[in-house]
């Protein structure tokens, strides 16, 4: 077989035999050339046996797994966008990890799309010399604050952050909420309002600068894992040098907006696999009236429908990488994806906990933490609701904007 290699089928003689395939049962995977098939079965066995035992009891505390990261790095998973051109790869690689936990899947997806992509794409040499090295091998983690307490399906219309140049440097006032990585980043990329001519500019904020503070947002139901903050900015002095040449509008911003929208649509596909995978497990082993749950109708059933939502979403998802490949992928294409997997996620996330019963609702089973986390995955980088306008826009030539 040319592509990534199955896990074994599974033997089942108490059940007849019965053939169980991998999650990815059209065999998406299979589209991708040799070397990137090795290092993706390369990176699945790693979050399967290193990554996913470790993360549970992290998801429990609410605490971020620092331990993990060297490794993370080993695998190349802080460096995605320069180990590969090829979007169906990296789009596999974004659902695998999010298959062993969502929270280190939303962690490698900003940082990736959101913080190495943006200072590659928009930085001045000097910022890319200062923080890619580190970045690469998450030495360095940044953030990507954008969102603010009073703005977030608005923000670009409302934001209220703001720049002002003087002869000292740029001075940055304002608060942002919902940051991922915010409490242990080294850098916030800040997105702030020049007060000169309105526009908003990306900024890059050194954490350890007088007046930038943040602060955990703790009892979140989901992406425990992911220390998410409120961000406060009060009369900071940076140099002028900070701002990225190339986020002087926030136009230019659209663009890495539209490709972390695309990776949601990844996440929505990649949690539904780890439901399978979990769901399936618990199944075959647990035993009512004398025989696993598995032979029962009742069961099999949602089971069926886990998968094939998890196989509908990687087929849009497949779509999308080859558009976005050859550079056709717009918002609407980015919106409907991440729309459709996420509310798939959220269907198949129901199905999971409902076939383990009482026991789906422990972490013990990952079931109950997945269904948390498909209800993140569902609102942020733009709500369910949020994605549907864009699209409905699209379709019907009419805004429901205001």
């Amino acid at each position: 077989m040319k592509g990534v290699q199955m896990p074994p089928i599974l033997d089942l003689p108490h059940l007849n035999n019965v053939a169980f395939p991998h999650a990815d049962i059209l065999q998406v995977a299979d589209q991708l050339p040799e070397a990137e098939s090795r290092r993706l079965t390369e990176i699945h066995e790693f979050l399967q046996t290193e990554i996913k035992p470790a993360v549970g009891e992290y998801w429990d505390r609410e605490e971020f797994p620092f331990d993990l990261l060297p490794k993370m790095a080993a695998q190349g998973l802080g460096e995605l966008e320069f180990v590969s051109d090829s979007r169906l790869f990296k789009g596999l690689v974004y659902a695998e990890v999010t298959r062993a936990d969502v929270s280190l899947s939303a962690l490698v997806g900003i940082h990736n799309e959101l913080i190495v992509d943006f200072i590659n794409e928009m930085g001045s040499q000097a910022q890319k010399d200062h923080w890619l090295p580190g970045l690469r091998q998450f030495e360095k983690i940044g953030c990507f604050a954008l969102t603010e307490p009073d703005h977030g399906s608005d923000i670009a219309g409302g934001l209220a952050t703001t720049a002002k140049l003087t002869d000292k440097g740029w001075i940055i006032n304002g608060e942002k909420r919902w940051i991922g990585g915010g409490t242990f980043c080294d850098f916030a990329l800040v997105f702030a309002r020049d007060v000169a001519d309105n526009e908003i500019k990306g900024f890059i904020v050194e954490m350890d600068r007088p007046g930038a503070s943040a602060s955990k947002i703790s009892r979140k139901m989901g992406l425990r894992i992911m220390q998410n903050a409120d961000m406060r900015f009060d009369n900071v002095l940076i140099p002028e040098e900070n701002l990225l040449p190339g986020a002087a509008s926030f136009k230019a911003t659209n663009i890495l907006l539209r490709n972390s929208r695309a990776w949601v649509g990844w996440q929505g596909a990649g949690i539904q696999l780890g439901i399978f995978d979990a769901a399936r497990k618990y199944v075959l082993e647990r035993e009512q009236f004398g025989k696993p749950i598995a032979k029962f109708q009742l069961v099999q059933e949602p089971l069926v429908r886990i998968l094939g939502n998890a196989t509908a979403s990687l087929g849009m998802m497949t779509q999308v990488a080859r558009i976005q490949q050859v550079g056709q992928m717009d918002m609407v294409h980015a919106a409907l994806a991440k729309a459709t997997t996420t509310r798939l996620a959220r269907e198949s996330a129901a199905l999971g906990r409902q076939v383990a019963g009482g026991n789906g609702i422990l972490t013990d089973h990952d079931l109950s933490k997945f269904m948390a986390d498909a209800e993140i995955i569902f609102t942020y980088e733009g709500t369910y609701d949020i994605n549907s306008l864009i699209v409905g826009r699209a379709v019907t030539g009419v805004s429901a904007f205001v």
